[in-house]
């Protein structure tokens, strides 16, 4: 091994750049071994030294829903995965790989357990297709791709794309632990209706309330027409006598004014 492998200790904090360096060694020297067994120990320890990157990735989606530590095993898989899946002979940087590997992995499993009112069915897809995208592009770039090139790659419309990106993970559930009553013997979850169903109808419904009241009413007729009556884009133009691009511009906005109002309502 090299002086920089030589000269970092258990337990050593690393600088951005020596981080770096001792990260390509690691798979450099990967790359090279005949055993496989070593191989392994390798890369075992490039996915230890970069656990800490995968838990702050996690912590991005805390509160919402999903239990932090199932969170930290999604991202610690996935960076599994991106170690495993690097070829360091691209030159590329190992975090221009693994972050969006990470964040995709994430967003995946948030969706497919976080999701209260779920978006339709093709934004879904294109959410899936663009985490591929992103990975895939973010290796040959070298850098997280723009919109608009994941647009182009995807033979995708690009206001289709922002809208995806704009409405990924925007409806938070609230926890059924929290307490309901003046004393704080009941919990939210006891208080609502058994069905499962109906609890996600009504949870919803207490999140988005207060929220969607501060909407103007042709904002809130928009979202009426995209997630409750299904219009496309094209439709819900010709409905209110605007363009099409001006639709996905306004659900932009929308959803991201509701991304950010969701975690200022009150639980109590």
């Amino acid at each position: 091994m090299t002086a920089v492998a030589h000269s970092r200790a258990p337990g050593t904090r690393l600088s951005s750049h020596d981080r770096a360096a001792y990260t390509r060694e690691l798979f450099s020297l990967a790359l090279s071994s005949d055993s496989a067994e070593e191989r392994n120990q390798l890369l075992t320890e490039v996915i230890e030294l970069h656990l800490d990157l995968a838990h702050a990735e996690a912590g991005r989606y805390r509160s919402r829903g999903i239990p932090l530590d199932d969170l930290r095993q999604v991202a610690a898989l996935a960076l599994t995965k991106a170690t495993r899946g690097y070829d360091v002979t691209t030159g590329h940087d190992f975090l221009s790989y693994a972050v969006p590997t990470i964040r995709g992995e994430l967003r995946k499993h948030f969706r497919d357990h976080g999701w209260m009112i779920r978006p339709p069915r093709r934004i879904q897809e294109l959410q899936a297709r663009i985490n591929s995208a992103e990975a895939e592009l973010s290796y040959k770039l070298g850098r997280s791709p723009q919109p608009a090139e994941i647009a182009a790659h995807l033979e995708e419309p690009a206001e289709s794309v922002i809208e995806a990106l704009a409405s990924d993970g925007c409806f938070v559930p609230a926890s059924l632990d929290h307490p309901a009553g003046g004393d704080g013997s009941t919990t939210l979850g006891e208080l609502l209706p058994f069905d499962d169903a109906e609890r996600r109808a009504a949870e919803a419904r207490m999140m988005l309330s207060p929220v969607l009241r501060t909407l103007c009413e042709r904002d809130r007729l928009i979202l009426d027409l995209r997630f409750y009556e299904g219009l496309t884009q094209r439709e819900i133009a010709t409905r209110i006598g605007v363009t099409q691009m001006q639709v996905s511009r306004l659900l932009t906005r929308i959803l991201g004014q509701l991304r950010n109002g969701v975690g200022e309502v009150p639980l109590t």
